[in-house]
Formats: structure tokens, sequence, C-alpha cells
């Protein structure tokens, strides 16, 4: 008596990405759809449906969570046959390919595009696919480039390259964002609260407890202190839209953030972020114990030190009082040296712009590629140009005159009898205001005393 062959157990793999689910209609369902009646139609048994969607297979296949479960289920022997609608749903990326036909080979799996014919069990078949994945990653390649190259012109334009979804105080109108006249003086009262605390975490309290119900949530609070659109730049630090903040503010900002230390006894640290180790070059963060004095009485000791003191390194430990007597006796001294640093430097080099020389010389860099192959016109190309230049021109120009400015400005909150109006505030007005004057506290490794303070210009 003959036996009946078993049926081949068949997977069903289906993938499309952002892009071209919005240009060509290759929709997740209609793939599957094709793919299940094709294989009722021959006699396969569907084991599962695994899907990756919004994912280019131009990148690498550890993000194809779809892909990496249909492997998983090879490896266990589950699946004899993996059906796909083309070949570019299955890899554009010739490395992954052969990584995965060595998986498929071992477990005796083979796989069939429905829409092209393909035949991965022989050598000449084996060469087709290897040269028509080489010219769909080309392709891949070259659409990504003509995307980007959209979207670069688009942000030169001020024009919104984020879909429908704008960052909360901004709206999205005839493809440009722009203030949102509902929210826009929430986020600047946010912003306005933040630098005189220079706490994230209490500005987001301080926003909630003023507008309630009708004030964003604690997340959106905190993007507004970590999206680089609120300083009208966007990743690669290129003009995208108006901003909130200034480019000094949003500085200041990032330096903050750098070395974040949280107290969980509540108390606020002065100089938290700003005192940099010597020897390894971290932030120095707070600490308090209880000490005794002579006469037996116990008292606090706030002290800073590096944590890898206690771990890599011997390192100094300042005591907070310490710390702000040296502030409070040299802080003449220090503007004078300031004031003569910028009046020795040479003209060109100092405030850090809203734009870095080498990041419009790689724009101008991609703008001539594009050019070179032919994919923009003269008259956008002479365009672009002339504005990237220009930027460079102007950046490479700027300087003494904003330290200047502002070493003017700091003088100022130093000026009269502040002294004494300064041991009046409490610790998080005291932070407050040396953040927003000194950029870093630096302490020699030999003496372990403060060396130097560098002031925020």
């Amino acid at each position: 008596m003959l036996k009946t062959p078993p049926a081949c157990r068949a997977g069903i793999y289906i993938r499309v990405s952002t892009e071209e689910q919005h240009l060509n209609g290759l929709s997740l369902p209609a793939q599957r759809m094709a793919l299940e009646d094709y294989a009722n139609k021959n006699g396969y048994i569907i084991v599962g449906v695994y899907a990756d969607e919004g994912i280019s297979a131009r990148k690498s296949m550890s993000h194809r969570k779809g892909l990496l479960r249909l492997l998983e289920d090879v490896r266990q022997n589950k699946i004899d046959m993996i059906l796909v609608t083309k070949l570019d749903r299955w890899f554009r990326n010739i490395k992954d390919y052969n990584i995965t036909e060595e998986i498929l080979r071992e477990h005796h799996c083979y796989w069939k595009t429905i829409f092209e014919n393909y035949d991965s069990s022989t050598a000449n078949g084996q060469m087709v696919i290897n040269i028509m994945l080489s010219v769909n990653q080309a392709e891949c390649d070259r659409t990504s480039e003509r995307i980007k190259a959209v979207f670069d012109y688009k942000r030169a334009k001020g024009m919104c390259v984020t879909g429908k979804c704008a960052p909360y105080g901004y709206i999205i109108e005839n493809g440009y964002i722009k203030k949102d006249p509902a929210t826009r003086s929430i986020v600047e009262d946010a912003i306005q609260y933040y630098f005189s605390c220079f706490s994230i975490r209490h500005t987001t309290r301080y926003i909630a407890d003023k507008y309630g119900e009708n004030g964003p949530s604690y997340y959106k609070v905190d993007k507004i202190f970590h999206n680089p659109k609120y300083a009208g730049i966007d990743k690669d630090g290129k003009p995208y839209c108006e901003p909130y903040m200034t480019m000094d503010q949003y500085h200041a900002l990032l330096k903050s953030r750098q070395a974040k230390s949280w107290s969980p006894s509540g108390y606020t640290y002065i100089f938290s972020s700003l005192i940099t180790c010597p020897i390894c070059g971290c932030k120095f963060s707070g600490r308090q114990r209880k000490a005794i004095r002579k006469n037996g009485n116990v008292y606090c000791d706030t002290r800073y030190n590096c944590m890898g003191k206690f771990r890599y390194h011997s390192g100094a430990s300042l005591r907070e009082s310490a710390i702000e007597e040296y502030l409070l006796e040299h802080m003449d001294s220090i503007l004078e040296a300031a004031r003569i640093d910028i009046c020795l430097e040479p003209s060109g080099a100092s405030a850090k712009p809203a734009r870095s020389t080498q990041s419009i010389q790689d724009e101008i860099n991609r703008l001539n590629t594009m050019y070179q192959k032919g994919r923009l016109s003269d008259d956008y190309y002479d365009q672009e140009y002339i504005r990237l230049t220009a930027a460079l021109s102007e950046v490479s120009d700027q300087k003494a005159e904003l330290q200047k400015k502002n070493l003017k400005c700091v003088s100022e909150r130093f000026s009269g009898d502040w002294k004494s109006l300064y041991v009046r505030l409490d610790n998080e007005h005291k932070r407050a205001f040396w953040k927003q004057t000194i950029e870093e506290i630096l302490v020699d490794p030999e003496t372990r005393q403060i060396k130097d303070v560098k002031l925020l210009l």
C-alpha cells in the first residue's frame, strides 16, 4: 500500500516599508491574502504568518522581528517552505540573505516567490538571485538618497518632514510647522520656569500644579527639554522651525543635562553637575553624612566627590560651604581674568555657533555628490550652494562680540552688594544662580583644591 506523502508545511512572510505602503499600496493584508490563496490552491499547510511592517529590507535583519521569529521556527524544523510575494519582500541585503540561506539549507527549508520565478535549489538559480539582490540593493540606496535630498530641500524651506505629527506647542499648516496659539503660552512658561531653577523635575511639577488637566502630561513637558526642535533645529543641528528657546539657552540646557544628580533625600545640591573630576573627567555628585563637632554637636556635612573615588581612583572631596566661600571671595578676580582672556583672544575663535562648521561642510559635500550623480537641477544646486557657503562664512566670522556681551550680562549679576543678597537665597535659587553663571569648576589633581572656574560665556 502506497503511503500518502506528508503535506508541505509553509510559513508566510510579508513585509512592507512605510514609504512603499504610501507610494505603491503594497499593504500587508493584500500580500497575506495572495499568499494564503496560493497556499490553499497548492496544498500547503500554513503553520504561521510572519509580518514586518514599516521595516526596510535594506536594514539589518536584527531589526526585522517577524523574520527573526520565522527563522527560529525554521531552526525548530516547523517549516518546509517559505512563501513570499516577490524577492524584494524577502531581502534587499545580500549579506543577510546569505546568512539566512545557510540557516535554511541546514534545516532543509526552501523559499518561493509566487509572483516571480526564482529557484534557490540550483547554482544557476542562486546566481540569478544574487544579481537581482544587487540590483534591488542599489535601487534601495538610490531611493534613500532621493528621500534624503527631498528632506534636505524641505528643511531648507522650513517645511515639516515628520508627517502630520508635531511636538507639543507646534501645529502643522500647509506643510509648515508653526507655533500653536492654543499651547504656546504653556511651553513658554515651562521654558522660562526651567531657566529659573534648572530642574526638569521641578518644572513638570510646576506646570502640573498651575494648569492641571488643561496642561500637558509629564512626558510632553519632559520632551520640551530633550527635543532640539524647541530650539528651532533638527537632530543634525540644521534650522528647522520657529524656536521657543534661544541657542544660548539650548546650549545651557545641554550642559546642565550632561551630569544630572538627583537627591532622594530631597536636599538641593547647589553645585551639582558643575564640578569636574581632574582624574576621570566625570562630574562630581553630592552626598551628605552626619558628623560630630568637637563640642559634641551633630551637624550634616555636605560634600562633592567623584563616584569613581570609592572604586577606581583617589580624588578630591570638596565641602559645599568651602566652595561657596571660594566663589564669594574670588568672583571679582575670576571676572577680571575672563575679561582679559577675551581681549587677548584672536577674533574668530570663540562662542559656539548655532550650527557647526563641520555640519555645514557635510551638507555641502552631500549636495555636491547629488549634483554629480545628476539628481539635482543646475538652478537648485546653485541656489543651495550659495546659501550654504554664505552660512559657512557667517559661522566662521562669528566672534568675541558675543562673549563680550555675555560677560557684560554676567558682570551685572555681581554688581552692587550682591553677596548680601546671595546669602539670603535658598538652595534652589543658589543653584539656579550659579548654573546661569558657571560652566565648570576645575579641581587641581595634586592639591585637590579648586584650580579654576570657567564662566558660562
